[in-house]
Formats: structure tokens, sequence, C-alpha cells
């Protein structure tokens, strides 16, 4: 019973991270503004403003769960510390292997809470705007670019966070030119914004009938979804509008109408497209969004006092730091070039399994080991 007595002490050693992690989680506060907010729910006139009532609830949800979280995480240290007592007493060594599982698993999650105090950035609780670009290189690096949008899916997927296509143009012979999702989810934002920059392929290319290996480039872009409630001056005479007709896979991806919205923000050329909803004008409003969106973050990327100081962006917006290569062939890796963070497992992180990359590199902001 040696083993169970010593992880019986680290699990106690716990405690104090636990009681740290509720402070800095501010849990204190949260739980009194989700009393005042039930109260308002409560009320009989609740439902009059539909718009309020919708971000009341909203945000009542969002602590509802930050609370849950919390309190489960506690639950399973003291229903594991409970079980390592009742092993000591009765001589179970049999269970020791399953009460080590549940002392690991209780550890991971306790990381991944204390992760999620690092995001603490303005709009890091926002939802996030992903934006794909296949590099130069025709079919290779399209192809590419659409193997990453599946796998931004796939970690979303993973997460329970809500995915929406934006926009979706096609690659000439496989893959995708560009694309635009929406992942809407706790701290959606805060994760992703790692993830912007350019990321590197190194493989065999299926298109190539010589088998020869190939090096392809696809970039991503991440944005904080920007609501109604922060003001941003964008004047009309700005904005250029097209409409135009769909242009996607057909029914794949989206319907065929002529409703799309292309929207230039003339000071800066900065042009975005929405073509995935069923109404112009639902088009028109997630557009404006992503417009806003990537003005703000080339903000406060840049430092910028205001939008109107925003010149000449197309440098900074396209493409960015090679921040991650993904080699297929002669061996199988992913690395992460800001951090070292890498993975031998290629098909796992295809698959969404990013979070090793993500947090390590929230890990290096705290420590200064990057620039941003």
């Amino acid at each position: 019973m040696i083993l169970l007595d010593e992880l019986r002490i680290s699990l106690e050693n716990c405690r104090p991270q636990l009681k740290e992690l509720y402070d800095v989680l501010n849990l204190d506060a949260d739980k009194k503004e989700y009393d005042e907010l039930q109260t308002e729910i409560a009320k009989s006139d609740f439902w009059d403003d539909l718009e309020n009532s919708q971000k009341v609830l909203q945000r009542s949800k969002s602590i509802e769960n930050k609370i849950a979280k919390f309190e489960k995480l506690s639950e399973m240290l003291e229903d594991t510390l409970t079980l390592i007592e009742l092993c000591i007493e009765e001589g179970d060594e049999d269970s020791a292997n399953d009460i080590n599982a549940e002392a690991e698993a209780f550890m991971k999650t306790l990381d991944e809470m204390k992760l999620s105090t690092l995001l603490s950035g303005e709009y890091d609780t926002k939802n996030a705007i992903l934006t794909f670009h296949a590099g130069a290189g025709g079919t290779e690096a399209q192809d590419w670019a659409e193997m990453l949008y599946r796998m931004y899916n796939r970690w979303a997927e993973r997460h329970n966070f809500k995915v929406t296509l934006l926009d979706y143009l096609d690659g000439d012979e496989a893959g995708l030119k560009s694309a635009s999702i929406l992942i809407e989810g706790e701290n959606a934002y805060g994760y992703m914004k790692s993830e912007s920059g350019v990321h590197r392929l190194v493989r065999v290319s299926p298109f190539d009938s010589s088998g020869r290996r190939h090096t392809s480039f696809a970039a991503l872009e991440v944005m904080p979804e920007i609501d109604d409630s922060l003001d941003i001056e964008i004047r009309p005479e700005d904005i250029k509008m097209d409409v135009f007709r769909s242009s996607g896979a057909g029914g794949q991806h989206i319907n065929k109408t002529s409703s799309a919205v292309r929207l230039t923000h003339l000071p800066t050329g900065i042009v975005v497209a929405c073509q995935t909803q069923r109404s112009q004008f639902q088009n028109r409003d997630y557009a404006m969004k992503m417009l806003k969106s990537k003005l703000i973050e080339i903000k406060e990327r840049e430092h910028l006092e205001k939008i109107d100081d925003i010149k000449g962006v197309q440098k900074e917006i396209a493409w960015g730091a090679q921040i991650r290569s993904y080699v297929f062939m002669p061996y199988t890796l992913a690395k992460d070039h800001r951090t070292g963070f890498e993975n031998g497992n290629i098909n796992a992180v295809m698959d969404g399994d990013i979070d090793g990359f993500i947090n390590a590199y929230l890990k290096s902001l705290v420590h200064g080991t990057l620039d941003k």
C-alpha cells in the first residue's frame, strides 16, 4: 500500500491548488451574479426584451457551467481520496490501477482548469472566427487547406463547441481555396488565437504520379467574434457591398442562391464574404461581424489607437510567421516552432488532437518565452 499512501499525500497536496483556483476563478462573485441573474429571469416581464433576455440566459448558462466544472473537480478529488482510504483499510491492492486512473483524470482536469485561467485577454471569452487560405502550389496546397479545415472542425467537436460555416470556396480540383467558420464555445478565441499563422505540410503528394515529396503551405487567420455591444465606428461610405451567386460544393457546403455577400473595406482593402446563410440579410450580418472582428484583431495586434490607423494591412494579415510543421514522410511528426512542442501521432493530430500545442503556447506566454 506504499504507492497508495504516496498517491494520497500527492492528492492532499492539491487542496491548496484547488483553493487558489477557486479564488482566481472568482467564483464567489460568479455565484452572486448567478443569483442576481436568476432573479431577473424570474421576473414576469423578462421576455419583453428578447435580445436582452437571450444575453442574460447565455451569461447565466456560462456561469452555471463554470461553477459546475469546479464543483465536479472538487468531487473528483474527494471521491478519489475516499477510494484510497477504503482500499488501504481493506488491503485491496487489485483496485490500485483503477484509483491511479481516477487520480490521473483529476490531475488532467485540474491542469486544464488552471490553464483556462490564463485566458484573461479582453476577447478571450469570445467566439472565434477562423479563415483558411491555401498557399501557392495549386491542388496540393488547396488539399492541405481542407485538411486543416477538417482538423479544426474535429477539435471543436471534441470540445462540444458549435461550428457554423460562413464561407467556402472550392479548390480547382480538390480541397479549398478559402473558407471561414465560426466556432462558438466558452473561451473559443482564447484557445484558437494560438493557431493563427502559416501551417506547413511535408508529404508524398497523392496528386503527383511520380510519388515525390512535396512541401505545402496554408494560412489560418483567427479573430474574435465581436458582438454589437462593442462600439466600432465603420463609416457606411467606407463599405462596398457586392452580391453574387454562391459557388461552393452544392448541398455539401452551401445553398446555391444569389444571396451571397462580399464586403470590401475601402480604406484598408480588407475583403470578407459570407454565402452560407439563407438570406442576403443574414449573409451581410455575418460578413459585417467578420469585418469588425478583423479590424479589431489588427488594431489590437498592431497596438493602434483607432481603426483609421490601419493602413496597408495586406502584408500583415495575409500570411504571418510559420508556426507549425506537419510531416508525413519520411517520418511522422507535428512540431510547433514557437514552443518546441511536438506529437509523433500525426493521425491523431489531424483528427483534432491539438490541445497539447494550445496548452504549450499558453504556458509559454506565462513564462515569457514568446513575444506575444
